[in-house]
């Protein structure tokens, strides 16, 4: 290979390294932008109540749009994650899984969840009316959270059959947890015995999804002047 052959390679190499670690990069700060977005407006909107409340409710109202923007701009970061994640060489199952997971936050976005137990004011605490949008809502983030739970899951296989034990427990403890905190969710109560676990959940998923993102990161191949 002649000298300007090796320089056009290593260049190549380095710009598609470029591309892959910008994909990963929006799934290192989708889950700190998404969580700290909700959390603020969750503390700051008239009437919401943060032990009753799911985030999807904050969808409603005048700054409604606001966490609409949140859940499309997650998800939007969420699916390049995913080509990232494919990119890097994460198997085949947990890019296409948080793929998903990706699209069905972007979903929930665009369909909003129904105004409900009070919020937003005005808002009768018996409200229980399910509207088309309402219902692709649930429809779309129980698709996508099922989708993260396997992600995880499978995540946790693949880092077994590595002999990365630590990565195995993690990805396999935050699976089951998300599950637990979903199953409690879907039971339909409202109280902070159901809602607050379920937050602790969301949380400790994303962490895992930022995590994940910044091991692969380090891991995408140098920089043109390292494999120089």
């Amino acid at each position: 290979m002649t000298v300007l052959e090796h320089t056009t390679s290593t260049t190549s190499c380095d710009h598609e390294a470029r591309i892959t670690k910008s994909l990963l990069g929006y799934g290192v700060i989708a889950g700190p932008v998404f969580v700290v977005v909700s959390l603020a407006q969750g503390l700051t909107r008239q009437g919401f109540d943060l032990t009753r409340h799911a985030w999807s409710l904050l969808s409603n109202g005048d700054l409604g749009w606001i966490q609409v923007t949140n859940f499309v701009a997650a998800g939007l970061m969420t699916v390049a994650l995913a080509v990232g994640l494919r990119r890097a060489g994460a198997g085949m199952w947990t890019p296409r899984l948080i793929g998903v997971y990706g699209v069905s936050l972007v979903a929930a976005g665009v369909f909003r969840a129904d105004p409900a137990l009070g919020f937003p004011s005005g808002t009768p605490t018996s409200a229980n009316t399910v509207s088309w949008h309402g219902m692709l809502h649930l429809l779309s983030g129980s698709v996508g959270f099922l989708c993260l739970i396997a992600a995880c899951l499978i995540a946790g296989r693949a880092f077994a059959a590595e002999g990365a034990r630590g990565w195995a427990i993690y990805s396999r403890i935050t699976g089951v947890v998300f599950l637990a905190g979903f199953a409690g969710i879907a039971s339909g109560s409202h109280g902070a015995l159901t809602t607050l676990p379920f937050v602790a959940a969301v949380v400790l998923a994303w962490s895992w999804i930022s995590a994940l993102s910044v091991r692969l990161y380090r891991r995408t191949a140098p920089s043109t002047a390292e494999a120089a």
